[in-house]
């Protein structure tokens, strides 16, 4: 009898795994995250571009086996930006962003958040308007996903700043 529940409850979180539904709450659940770094060398009116590898606790879904065949309609559905280091930085002086997400050789790349007329005192906290116009499935089956966040500052920053984006997701299982 023992023998007969611990091979049930092995067999059950393996079955489980595979099966979309959970795939795709699996996915809605861990958000994407990145860290980008503005340099304190960047000058006000000028376009740059800070670029990093995006991580998830349920990153390896699309890589043993690729489960990400089981989900379907992968969105943005939140996009957040947070000083990290300094942890004070105002995200006030960047004065406009947008955020992209591709794969890690940049083809694919789409856009998913934007911030347009930054506060100037905003503190160390900015909400991101997403766009979810584009669905990401083949971006979330890539082993790597990249992130570039390309920005204008308002004022020139006296050291580098180290900014943590998380993006939500939210997927739905594959018909």
């Amino acid at each position: 009898m023992i023998k007969k529940a611990l091979f049930i409850s092995l067999l059950l979180p393996l079955v489980l795994s595979s099966c979309g539904m959970l795939q795709s709450i699996v996915k809605s659940s861990f958000p994407y995250t990145a860290t980008l770094v503005i340099p304190a060398s960047a000058e006000t009116g000028k376009s740059y571009a800070a670029v990093s590898l995006a991580t998830s606790f349920d990153q390896n879904f699309s890589k043993s086996g690729n489960n990400g065949d089981n989900v379907s309609e992968v969105s943005i559905i939140s996009a957040r930006l947070e000083s990290m280091d300094p942890a004070t930085f105002n995200l006030g002086n960047i004065k406009k962003l947008k955020v992209y997400m591709s794969r890690e050789d940049g083809k694919d790349e789409i856009l998913v958040a934007s911030r347009t007329e930054i506060t100037p005192d905003v503190g160390n906290t900015l909400v991101l308007d997403i766009d979810n116009s584009t669905f990401l499935d083949k971006l979330v089956r890539q082993p790597d996903i990249k992130i570039k966040m390309v920005y204008e500052l308002r004022r020139k920053i006296d050291t580098d700043a180290s900014l943590r984006l998380i993006l939500g997701l939210n997927a739905y299982p594959a018909k």
